[in-house]
Parts: C-alpha cells; structure tokens; sequence
C-alpha cells in the first residue's frame, strides 16, 4: 500500500465530493486524455520509509502525495479543493490495509490554466503509515 493509495480510498468514499464528480475521476498517476471533469490526480511527490535494524514485520513510511484537480470552471476547482482538504486532513487510524495512518496538509498550491483551458490546483498532504515489510 502507498499514501496514495490511501488518498485515493479516502476521496473515493467520501459522499460529499462524490456529488461534485464521478468517483471513477479519480485517479492515480495520470489522467486520460478524455477525462470527464472535474477530475482528480493524485501522485506521489517523496516517499520515505524508517530503516530497520530489526526484523520487524511492519516499515513505517512517510509519503508527502500531491492530490491536483482539474475541473471546467474556478467555481468546481475550488470547491473539489476545499472538499479534498475536509476529506483527508487531521485523519489518523488504520486504513486501506495499513496501521496507525496519519494524514495532515502540506500545502495548497497555485491556480494554473490546465490543457484545454481547464482550471487546475493541487493538495498536498503527508501520509504517514505503517505497512508489511
């Protein structure tokens, strides 16, 4: 598993920005040419997992992923971003198969102009988790 993985599971389920756009618009990696919009990327930007000298059956890794919208209009735009951060800030337990998941902002980045005159903003956030080995 991977923090974006978990971003990905959280803003899938999440009710409230499923009724700003179809779940199947998130994804992870690289958007299709013919997305529908609003769509949402969410990569990730570093991974750093603790080093171990033991044999332990978990690695706790932190990720800082990088979670972008695009959207048709700046209205959309800013409304996935302000649900994206409602979703995923200040959540912590176990989730998508990892423990002890903790997830805080990391910073709102710029509005740019996206391809084909969409608008586009991004979300970061730090995802610390623990997974097996």
């Amino acid at each position: 598993m991977s923090g974006v993985e978990i971003v990905g599971d959280l803003l899938r389920a999440y009710e409230p920005l499923s009724e700003l756009m179809d779940p199947a618009s998130i994804k992870a990696g690289k958007l299709p040419d013919n997305v529908a919009l609003p769509a949402i990327l969410i990569r990730s930007v570093t991974l750093v997992d603790r080093q171990r000298l033991r044999r332990e059956p978990l690695v706790r890794s932190v990720e800082r992923v990088s979670v972008a919208v695009r959207a048709a209009n700046y209205r959309d735009q800013k409304a996935a971003i302000k649900l994206i951060r409602r979703c995923c800030r200040d959540v912590i337990g176990d989730l998508s198969g990892c423990f002890r998941v903790s997830i805080l902002t990391a910073g709102t980045g710029p509005d740019v102009g996206g391809p084909a005159n969409s608008f586009e903003q991004t979300q970061d956030f730090r995802v610390s988790f623990d997974a097996a080995a």
